[in-house]
């Protein structure tokens, strides 16, 4: 059965040939021939007919163009043709000149019956073809004086064109190495525009040429993988990255003029809408990518020709509108880019079959985009011209500004130097008023400080008089009792003298001694002279301690910086302030062993006194002559400081007196009662200490004064 089944393809095959294969002799082996007309061509529209089926089919109808194009299309094709070797050529050799189709299959039948079956495509790598080429080069093995048929099953999911050329060895592959020469001669103008562009940005370092640079690296991208010398350079083993790149270089290379003519023309300048409409068309690309990607290769191919004609078109009216706003770089670009969308229509126009394929047709892009990016990079050089003269222009008119200024000035500067002289004489009068102003300022400043320490002293005044006058009446007080006393001891004396030098006897005397003494109370006498004498040692004691503290107080020294204890000022100050306390007031101590600072020791005790007149003040307007208020006093150091606060449970303050208090002449006191000086003054001192005063105060609960002063002045 396998015999006969054998045979009757054959037979099947040899009637096919007698009877509808057409013939083509070929003759002159310097040649290379387009042989499409000499096809025939069958549909397979669902692309699953076998070579057993296809060499008896009858439907088989003959090509009336020299390049077959099928267009984009999901059926495959079979073409047939009988080929006489007429030569003295070996071999001859098929060569399908676009490299973009997917699969191709060559069956060749010999007279016999017998065939040969060769596989090649785009999804074939280069690496594993007979021949190292982009296109597809089949060898025929067609003797001098043989002939056999040649059938071809083509399909793909991109546009199918089938140019096909016979030739002999040397024909086939001297037109193979032309193309390589022209697609060089194409790229080293590609490179040359890189480079002199790139280094152009360098220069310049605006964008613009750095994405032109990108742009002509894809126009470049993209040439070489329509002619597939991308997959045959540089992926030969990676067929469906070559496929891909079909659709990604050409769309990327959309995207990127799109972005160049947005910023070489200044589109965003004229109108918002143009950008908009520029971005769709960016969009439909990044769309085609990702159809590819999806594997929907065949509609992203479909779609991006519409897209990349479209943009064409958007942009050549983009390009007029701009020439007609007086943009002298839109007409380079218009130029440039009419030639670019000539080849482009070309291009698609062959692809669609409106148009013949030939070399020129073929090689239209390289041709269109060559021209395009020399022009470009001419447009480009002349924007440096056009910034350059306009640099120059406003130079030059900067320079005659500069002129006119000059001019203005010099007219000016007799003018100007008499107001000088003139606002000069003013300023330094009015100079030597401020420098007396100033002078007087400060004098006012120091009989306001004097003053405020006058009027503290003032009204500590009265109470150290009365806190003097206790002990020195208890003195006075003691005094004429003690002299009563002393003037019965003297009476007492002359007394017992007389009865001494009486003659009576002894006994007599001892008597009337006792008797004399019975009669003045001499021993209440000596306990009231013993407590005389020791309330006048207390009263003289008391008022030694007050003369003390009021001269630790005022510390006549204060202009000198000299070591200090704290806890004694504090102390010296608080005997001036005890007669404000009124006994209703109670004092707290909580002092700790203090180390000596360097201190004016009269200005902190100035300090002191502010700071407790106020507390008092506070309590008092709070409890009135009630017990309950006190103030709080406590010290403490450490290695670099010392901490001093004074706090009470007066009213407090609210936040807007916490502000101003350091403000001069700021008071909460009736008038008559304050200056408004105390706590600015004891504010400056403690700056002048190198320290720090915080205050933590709450209306109805009290304030604390919390003083941090260095144990050594830098």
């Amino acid at each position: 059965m396998t015999n006969l089944k054998w045979i009757f393809i054959i037979v099947c095959i040899l009637t096919s040939f007698a009877l509808h294969a057409k013939e083509y002799k070929y003759n002159n082996p310097q040649e290379l021939n387009i042989i499409g007309r000499q096809f025939e061509v069958l549909e397979d529209k669902f692309g699953k007919m076998n070579f057993e089926t296809v060499v008896v089919s009858n439907d088989f109808k003959s090509s009336d163009v020299d390049v077959p194009n099928f267009g984009i299309s999901k059926s495959a094709f079979w073409l047939r043709c009988t080929i006489q070797n007429q030569t003295q050529e070996r071999d001859l050799f098929l060569n399908l000149q676009y490299p973009l189709i997917d699969n191709v299959l060559l069956f060749l039948v010999d007279s016999s019956g017998n065939y040969l079956v060769d596989t090649s495509g785009e999804m074939v790598p280069v690496s594993n073809r007979k021949f190292n080429n982009h296109n597809f080069i089949f060898k025929l093995n067609i003797r001098p004086g043989q002939q056999k048929i040649v059938y071809l099953r083509v399909s793909s999911e991109e546009q199918i064109l089938v140019p096909i050329a016979l030739g002999g060895y040397s024909a086939v592959f001297q037109a193979a190495n032309r193309q390589d020469i022209l697609t060089a001669v194409y790229f080293g103008i590609i490179f040359v525009m890189i480079f002199y562009n790139f280094f152009v940005y360098l220069s310049v370092r605006d964008k613009s040429y750095l994405v032109y640079v990108a742009y002509i690296v894809f126009i470049g991208l993209t040439q070489i993988a329509l002619q597939g010398y991308s997959y045959r350079f540089f992926w030969p083993s990676s067929p469906l990255f070559a496929n891909q790149t079909v659709i990604w270089f050409p769309a990327i290379t959309g995207i990127l003029a799109i972005e160049f003519f947005k910023r070489f023309l200044q589109i965003a300048s004229y109108s918002k809408y143009f950008i908009w409409i520029l971005n769709a068309l960016n969009l439909f690309y990044g769309i085609n990518c990702f159809l590819s990607v999806a594997g929907f290769h065949q509609l992203s191919q479909q779609l991006m020709q519409p897209n990349a004609m479209l943009a064409s078109l958007v942009i050549l009216l983009i390009s007029v509108y701009a020439i007609k706003k007086k943009n002298r770089s839109a007409k380079f670009f218009l130029f440039a880019w009419v030639v670019f969308l000539v080849g482009i229509v070309i291009f698609i126009m062959k692809d669609l079959g409106k148009i013949p394929f030939n070399n020129f047709t073929n090689y239209i892009l390289h041709i269109g985009s060559a021209i395009e990016v020399v022009v470009l990079s001419f447009a480009l050089a002349d924007k440096i011209n056009i910034f350059r003269k306009e640099k120059e222009q406003s130079q030059a008119e900067a320079l005659a500004a500069l002129r006119e200024n000059e001019r203005i000035i010099r007219e000016q500067n007799v003018m100007l130097e008499k107001m000088v002289n003139e606002r000069t004489f003013e300023l330094k009068l009015s100079n030597e008023g401020l420098n007396k102003a100033l002078i007087e300022l400060k004098e006012a400043e120091t009989q306001l400080v004097e003053s405020e320490k006058m009027a503290s002293l003032g009204q500590l005044t009265a109470g150290i008089a009365h806190e003097i006058n206790n002990p020195i009446n208890f003195v006075t007080s003691n005094v004429k009792p003690l002299k009563r006393d002393v003037l019965i001891l003297i009476d007492t004396i002359e007394e017992l003298e007389q009865i001494i030098k009486s003659g009576i006897p002894r006994d007599e005397k001892q008597k009337r001694i006792d008797e004399y003494k019975l009669e003045i109370d001499y021993d209440y006498l000596k306990i009231e002279i013993d407590q005389l004498l020791t309330g006048i040692s207390e009263g003289a004691g008391r008022t030694a301690e007050i003369v003390k503290g009021l001269r630790i107080f005022s510390r006549l020294d204060e202009d000198d910086i000299k070591k200090a204890d704290i806890n004694e000022g504090l102390e010296s100050t608080l005997i001036i302030t005890n007669n404000l306390l009124n006994n209703s007031i109670r004092i707290i101590k909580n002092y700790t062993s203090l180390p000596l600072i360097e201190c004016y020791p009269g200005k902190l005790n100035q300090v002191f006194l502010n700071i407790i007149s106020n507390g008092v003040y506070a309590v008092r307007k709070k409890f009135a002559d009630k017990d309950g208020g006190c103030i709080t006093i406590a010290t403490k150091a450490d290695e670099d400081y010392i901490y001093i606060s004074i706090a009470d449970n007066g009213i407090g303050m609210d936040e807007n007196t916490k502000k101003r208090l350091y403000e001069p002449f700021f008071t909460t006191k009736d008038v008559g009662e304050g200056t408004g000086l105390g706590m600015s003054i004891a504010y400056n001192t403690i700056i002048k200490h190198n320290g720090h005063i915080n205050i933590i105060t709450e209306l109805g609960v009290g304030t604390e004064f919390i003083i941090k002063l260095p144990l050594i002045q830098k």
